[in-house]
């Protein structure tokens, strides 16, 4: 399957207290997924189903955890919970199309 890579940073700022951080490294990894990110992000922002950094915290942080249950997806832990995410990317995935309709 073709796929997209990015990489990813993650840098925590403080805690949540609002105290700086204590941690003087980022997580950063290379990840992989079928879809273009920053396309998927701009549907969903059009959406308005959040606001500001909530959406895309969100959508990046729902495709990268797609990608990795739809790659393990015999793995026990996730085999049960496929449906119900299947479910719920076809009610988002609504929910892009009712708001493209209306813009």
């Amino acid at each position: 399957m073709k796929q997209h890579q990015y990489e990813i940073t993650v840098k925590h700022v403080a805690d949540a207290q609002g105290n700086p951080s204590n941690y003087t490294e980022a997580l950063q990894f290379n990840a992989y997924n079928h879809d273009d990110l920053f396309k998927v992000l701009a549907l969903i922002q059009k959406a308005n189903v959040l606001e500001g950094d909530k959406v895309t915290s969100f959508a990046i942080g729902l495709k990268l955890f797609g990608e990795t249950l739809l790659e393990n997806k015999n793995h026990p832990l996730f085999k049960d919970f496929l449906p119900q995410f299947a479910e719920f990317m076809k009610s988002m995935k609504q929910t892009i199309k009712a708001a493209e309709t209306t813009h």
